[in-house]
């Protein structure tokens, strides 16, 4: 039970980040992160899943910043946004989609010229050949976990496969449409407006509209979507 609450919590606390972070996209105002999580060690700074969701949503907790190039995230954001890399590392033997969401973490804190404690002036990529020979059905939910990773210009080994099977990933769209698996077309979507060679005929801009209208009462398609929309708009990074 115990468990059972805590997951709930925590999946509270995504929603409530995401819906922040729907309306910093929408508004374009600087998004917010700091006072929303406990400070120190304690059991109060334990106990609040707020920082653990910080790590959930990775590296798309910056993305209003990055991708509507507003202020800059504040040095006390950028320290809670460090806290949770640092708390929530991959553990060993971690799935590479956890490897690569803490590397896209970590990989954004360095470019905004985070301090980071001094712990990491690394950004070798993760290993990306569990995705070179994928399922296309597969290489769609993998990639629409790595959604954070969907950034214009962005160059790095998953991107790199993707770009490579623009017609496996509307094919994994339209298959997560059909299933109603909205969080997954978000995801998707957000790769597929970046892709050249998408078949015309996969209609995506009305694709999009629908994932939005049929799953954007949860904030993480609603802010997937939002993402793709203002990419597919053309806003500059």
């Amino acid at each position: 039970m115990e468990q059972s609450g805590t997951s709930t919590r925590l999946a509270g606390a995504v929603q409530g980040l995401m819906s922040e972070l729907v309306s910093a996209l929408r508004s374009g105002d600087q998004f917010r992160l700091a006072g929303t999580v406990a400070r120190g060690n304690g059991p109060e700074a334990t106990a609040d899943p707020t920082l653990a969701a910080v790590r959930v949503v990775a590296a798309d907790v910056v993305l209003p910043s990055v991708l509507l190039r507003c202020a800059l995230p504040a040095p006390d954001d950028l320290t809670v946004f460090s806290r949770a890399a640092h708390a929530y590392p991959p553990p060993a033997g971690a799935p590479p989609t956890s490897v690569w969401s803490h590397w896209a973490m970590r990989r954004a804190l360095l470019r905004l010229d985070a301090s980071l404690d001094g712990t990491w002036d690394d950004d070798t990529e993760p290993d990306a050949a569990w995705l070179e020979d994928a399922p296309w059905q597969f290489l769609t939910h993998q990639l629409a976990v790595l959604a954070p990773l969907a950034l214009p210009g962005e160059d790095c080994a998953v991107a790199r496969v993707a770009r490579r099977r623009p017609v496996d990933v509307a094919r994994g769209f339209v298959r997560a449409v059909r299933r109603r698996d909205w969080l997954q077309a978000a995801g998707a979507g957000r790769w597929l407006v970046l892709l050249d060679e998408v078949p015309q005929t996969l209609g995506l801009d009305t694709g999009l509209e629908f994932v939005a209208q049929m799953g954007g009462e949860d904030a993480r398609v609603a802010f997937q979507v939002e993402a793709a929309q203002l990419m597919r708009a053309g806003v500059p990074v």
